[in-house]
């Protein structure tokens, strides 16, 4: 009989894959980011940091884009506020709602974050080949999606 350990080590599922890929990115994200300054940040920031626009963003898309919680945004959005990431500004096209906006140190963090991205998905394309790259994120998007709108359709229920 073979462990689900065995299994995972010899033909992970999805979840496994998609778990295991998340956690190393995140971990060569935040760690590089905190040799550069911004060691007060938490995986669970990414979230937020990720979704996050120059001239700001609605904590209802933040959870929307992400797939977390209002609630859960809400919280992130405050721990990342009291570190200084980012600031609640009245959307001018709209007074009733809020923008998540990024604060200098927010702008720079964003800045770091996407010069560490940048270099991870060029090893990764320089590994593969760009073609064979271009095709992977094509097809783990559509798995995300696809898998996303199931669970969109399966709460309809």
């Amino acid at each position: 009989m073979v462990t689900r350990a065995e299994r995972n080590a010899t033909d992970p599922d999805l979840g496994v894959l998609s778990g295991r890929l998340l956690f190393a990115v995140q971990g060569e994200l935040f760690a590089t980011l905190a040799e550069q300054g911004f060691g007060d940040l938490k995986h669970r920031h990414g979230a937020v940091l990720a979704y996050l626009d120059p001239e700001g963003v609605r904590a209802t898309e933040l959870s929307r884009l992400s797939g977390q919680s209002k609630q859960i945004v809400g919280i992130l959005v405050d721990e990342l506020e009291a570190l200084g990431y980012v600031e609640r500004r009245p959307d001018p096209r709209d007074r009733r709602a809020k923008l998540i906006c990024p604060t200098g140190r927010g702008l720079a963090q964003m800045r770091a974050a996407d010069a560490v991205m940048t270099a991870i998905q060029r090893r990764h394309a320089r590994r593969l080949g760009q073609e064979n790259y271009d095709e992977f994120k094509r097809m783990l998007n559509d798995i995300t999606d696809h898998q996303r709108g199931h669970l969109r359709s399966a709460g309809e229920d």
